[in-house]
C-alpha cells in the first residue's frame, strides 16, 4: 500500500483547520501531518515536514497567503501548493497561479472539490475549481472580458496592491513582504501609474470592483 499523501494546512482560522482535517483524513489515502495559523510558520513547518501538498489560505495575518506561496516556492520549486480562498473569482486564480500555486478553490466549494483537487495536485497536475474553469476558458477567448487593468502588474506589484487595498501602510506592508518601505514606494508608484490612479480611495475602489478585497458595511 502507498504511503498516504501528507498535507500541511496553513489557515488563520481553528475552526476552518479542524473541519478541513477531518475532511481529508476520513480518506485513507491522506494524512494532515502539520498544522499552522500563520504563513511565517506555515513556511517553517513546510521547511520542516516537506509536505505533498500543501494547503494555504491567501488572507491571513501577518505575511499574507502570496508571500508565504513566495517563500515556499522559492524554497522548493516544485512545491505543490493548493489555494483556499473566499475570494471567488478569475482575478486571483489566476494571481495564485503565478505566483506558483498549482490549485485554486474557494471556501464556497463543495466538500469534495477539495479531495478532488488535493489527489490532482497530488500527482502534479493543475487544478481549478470548477465554475471557475468555465470562466477562465471564457476569459481566455473572449478579448472583451481580457480588459482587467490589474493584467499590467506584476507578481510583486499585485502583491503590495492587495496590501494596500487591505489598509496597510509602506512600512507595515515592507515588514510582511520583507522589502524596504522605500522599495515598497517605489513599487506603489509604478502600480498607481499603471492603473492611471490618483489616490488610495481610488485604488480600493478597483479592488472592491474585481473582488480583491470585500466592502466593508459600515
Amino acid at each position: 500500500m502507498n504511503a498516504p499523501i501528507s498535507i500541511l494546512l496553513i489557515d488563520d482560522h481553528p475552526v476552518v483547520r479542524t473541519g478541513y482535517r477531518r475532511l481529508l483524513e476520513s480518506k485513507q489515502d491522506m494524512q494532515v501531518i502539520a498544522e499552522a495559523e500563520s504563513g511565517e510558520t506555515g513556511y517553517l513547518l513546510y521547511q520542516e515536514h516537506q509536505p505533498d501538498v500543501t494547503i494555504l489560505d491567501l488572507n491571513m495575518p501577518g505575511i499574507c497567503g502570496f508571500e508565504t506561496i513566495r517563500r515556499i516556492i522559492g524554497y522548493n520549486a516544485s512545491a505543490r501548493i493548493l489555494v483556499f480562498s473566499m475570494f471567488n473569482n478569475i482575478t486571483m486564480a489566476q494571481r495564485a497561479l503565478k505566483a506558483g500555486a498549482m490549485g485554486f478553490i474557494s471556501k464556497q466549494s463543495a466538500i469534495d472539490e477539495m479531495i478532488r483537487a488535493v489527489h490532482q495536485i497530488s500527482s502534479g497536475k493543475i487544478y481549478i475549481e470548477s465554475e471557475l474553469m468555465t470562466a477562465l476558458a471564457l476569459y481566455a477567448t473572449h478579448d472583451e472580458l481580457r480588459k482587467n487593468p490589474l493584467d499590467t502588474l506584476t507578481k510583486r506589484e499585485f502583491q503590495i496592491f492587495k496590501l494596500i487595498a487591505e489598509g496597510n501602510s509602506n512600512v507595515q506592508i515592507a515588514e510582511k513582504i520583507s522589502i524596504s518601505p522605500k522599495t515598497v514606494s517605489v513599487h506603489c508608484i509604478n502600480l498607481m501609474r499603471k492603473l492611471q490612479l490618483q489616490n488610495t480611495l481610488q485604488l480600493i475602489s478597483l479592488a472592491i470592483d474585481h473582488n480583491i478585497i470585500q466592502k466593508k458595511l459600515v
